[in-house]
């Protein structure tokens, strides 16, 4: 509600062109809210109100602003003035800006950007996509372990401002090797002449910049850390990742995952701009291959249609057994593919996971099928024998659903594939054969039907 009445407020602040209320206007808002507001105006009236913010909030606002608009207000902008607004990003988020650009304006953009702006983002433009190097920021505090507190201290008054964050400053050897760190509130806290090299914290945790970035996330879940240094191979300091980046990665893999596990090929578009015909690419392919996987389950189906013709009432419980086999399949794939994006499951736990899915489809099989008994008999009116195969159906069908539900995303894992591609969708074409496999075999020995 309070968003709506700022965004009245600001609609009517420009009808009425008062640019100097919207100035001030805006100036008690906080960057991020400021960006969301701004992201509900029209193409023309937003780039009125980011010509008429204060340049030091502009270019935070910025930053938090969807990539389009950037674009847009880039595009709209001078050489000049489009090279300072990427002096004021920081470096990280500049280099991501400049990914989603054209070549030639990312060449016109970096001309006219500062030396260190254009030598710091080429550096994070050169690493891997996903890995540590191209989502770290090169604005950080270094200092030298011979420093005393108040030259520390002094130092960071002046390079502070320009830092992604000051709570740890990183302490280099000659050769820029990170050697220890250093919280601001020892500094505070220590005796003026006391050297840094003295009470610095030696066993530093860093993170390599080819690491990938879903393993850079599990680090900071491990240490808890709000900020990480990002070495080389030779343990040279090259820049930081912080917690705010590793949310927006968090975000950014949880969505991938969940759209493999529904059989959508990722896409790093949100849903709403994301154009009708992207979206049909990246779903058409593995429809097409789980349409072709199912016309073994209707072959299946075809092979026993004499048996079927004896015992007509079998085919009723065709789409229950179907599902029932495909969602305990869901089930397990899930609980496994979320053990693994954590973690918490290995390959060299096969056996207990196996052993532990086999228990847990007992129980859940034999409930199902005793309360599927239940119904055959008394409502169904089915014969006891019929009743008897598709309980017993139901029981080995869970059962496997649940082991191949649980093996596929760890073999993926092990043959270097996503888990998440072995989820429910593919899984349950598996699983739907393998239960009328199942069903009619069955069929063919309890009620002796060929």
């Amino acid at each position: 509600m309070e968003r709506r009445n700022d965004l009245e407020e600001l609609r009517e602040l420009l009808e009425n062109k008062q640019y100097t209320g919207i100035r001030q206007f805006l100036s008690e808002l906080n960057e991020a809210d400021i960006a969301v507001l701004m992201e509900e105006l029209e193409e023309e009236s937003l780039l009125k109100v980011y010509r008429i913010l204060p340049k030091d909030l502009a270019a935070d606002v910025f930053s938090y602003l969807e990539v389009e608009n950037q674009q847009m207000i880039i595009n709209s902008l001078s050489d000049t003035e489009a090279a300072n607004v990427i002096d004021n990003l920081m470096a990280d988020d500049a280099a991501d800006l400049l990914e989603e650009m054209p070549a030639n304006v990312v060449d016109k953009l970096l001309a006219n950007a500062k030396p260190d702006t254009r030598r710091a983002i080429n550096q994070l433009l050169g690493y891997p996509e996903d890995s540590a190097g191209s989502i770290m920021t090169v604005e950080y505090v270094s200092l030298k372990e011979s420093l005393t507190v108040t030259q520390a201290i002094e130092h960071i008054r002046k390079v502070g401002l320009d830092s992604e964050t000051i709570n740890i400053c990183y302490v280099l050897d000659a050769q820029r090797r990170l050697v220890g760190t250093v919280g601001l509130r020892y500094l505070l806290l220590s005796e003026s002449d006391e050297i840094i090299g003295d009470f610095m914290h030696e066993n530093v945790i860093s993170i390599n910049t080819h690491m990938d970035q879903e393993q850079v996330a599990a680090q900071f879940k491990k240490y808890d850390f709000t900020a990480m240094p990002v070495v080389d191979n030779e343990n040279r300091m090259v820049g930081i990742i912080t917690v705010d980046d590793i949310v927006d990665i968090m975000e950014e893999e949880t969505t991938e995952d969940m759209e493999k596990m529904a059989a959508i090929l990722p896409s790093d578009k949100p849903y709403m701009r994301t154009s009708v015909w992207e979206t049909y690419k990246k779903r058409i392919p593995w429809l097409l291959l789980l349409m072709i996987s199912a016309t073994f389950t209707g072959a299946i189906i075809s092979s026993f249609e004499e048996a079927l013709s004896v015992y007509a009432a079998l085919i009723a419980f065709i789409p229950m057994l179907m599902d029932t086999g495909g969602n305990a399949g869901g089930q397990a794939s899930v609980t496994v593919i979320r053990g693994l994006s954590l973690g918490e499951i290995e390959y060299r736990d096969i056996p207990k996971v196996v052993w532990k899915e086999i228990r847990v489809a007992v129980l859940c099989g034999f409930s199902l099928a005793a309360a599927n008994f239940a119904k055959l008999m008394l409502f169904d009116r089915v014969g006891a024998m019929v009743a008897l195969t598709v309980c017993l159906t139901i029981v080995a069908a869970v059962l496997v659903a649940m082991l191949v539900g649980c093996l596929l995303p760890i073999g993926a894992k092990r043959l270097g594939f996503d888990p998440a591609v072995m989820a429910s969708p593919f899984i349950t074409t598996i699983v739907d054969a393998l239960s009328l496999l199942v069903y009619f075999r069955f069929a063919s020995i309890i009620l002796g039907i060929a």
